[in-house]
């Protein structure tokens, strides 16, 4: 199993991390191999990948978002909605780095819910809690939602859009040949950043949305 030091160094092209978010990031890894053992949480199953692919990019968001002004506590504080949560990837990540938001896991499927509660339960985590449910039914909203990996990008995208709370912002983390796409739903209600490479990705980016 992965150390709080490996976990750290494998994270370094992606985000500065801390001892003790290290340390929260090798119990959350050693949580989601346990539960994927038994269910599919995510298809990778090497637990180096698991850190790279799914907790960097993840970190690499929250510095994106947060060097965006998305968790600028100065009008209340930040909200985010992580939508087809799954394995908890990008929110978890994302709240560990920024504690101070409050963060939603909105996630259908009843056995995954019931694996991010209990993430939630052992990280110890105040201000973060699962919506069991699909995003569409969903009436509260956001100042950030944040989007990764989910099944008909096209159809999603503007759900997710309509849960922003203006002035708000969405994150994407897509792959570039989707670009076109959230370029074509968002525009030309929504100003959007170039996409920024994932680091160590070929193909992987974030993009970034303002609404006003």
């Amino acid at each position: 199993m992965l150390d709080a030091s490996r976990i750290a160094a494998l994270l370094s092209p992606f985000a500065d991390v801390s001892d003790e978010l290290a340390d929260q990031l090798s119990v959350y890894l050693h949580l989601l191999l346990r539960w994927n053992a038994r269910m599919n949480l995510t298809s990778v199953r090497d637990p180096e990948e698991i850190v790279t692919r799914h907790f960097g990019e993840s970190l690499f968001a929250a510095r994106v978002l947060r060097d965006a002004g998305a968790f600028n506590s100065s009008v209340g504080r930040p909200t985010l909605s992580d939508i087809g949560s799954g394995a908890g990837v990008p929110g978890i990540p994302i709240k560990l780095a920024e504690p101070e938001i409050h963060l939603t896991l909105i996630e259908s499927q009843n056995k995954k819910a019931t694996f991010l509660r209990e993430v939630i339960r052992t990280l110890g985590l105040t201000g973060a809690g699962v919506f069991c449910g699909r995003a569409e039914t969903r009436t509260q909203k956001s100042s950030v939602v944040i989007l990764r990996a989910v099944e008909n990008f096209e159809e999603t995208l503007p759900i997710a859009a309509g849960l922003v709370e203006p002035p708000g912002m969405i994150g994407l983390l897509i792959g570039a040949n989707q670009v076109a796409t959230a370029q074509s739903v968002l525009s030309p209600t929504w100003r959007l950043s170039d996409p920024l490479s994932i680091p160590t990705s070929r193909e992987r980016v974030i993009l970034v949305g303002e609404v006003t």
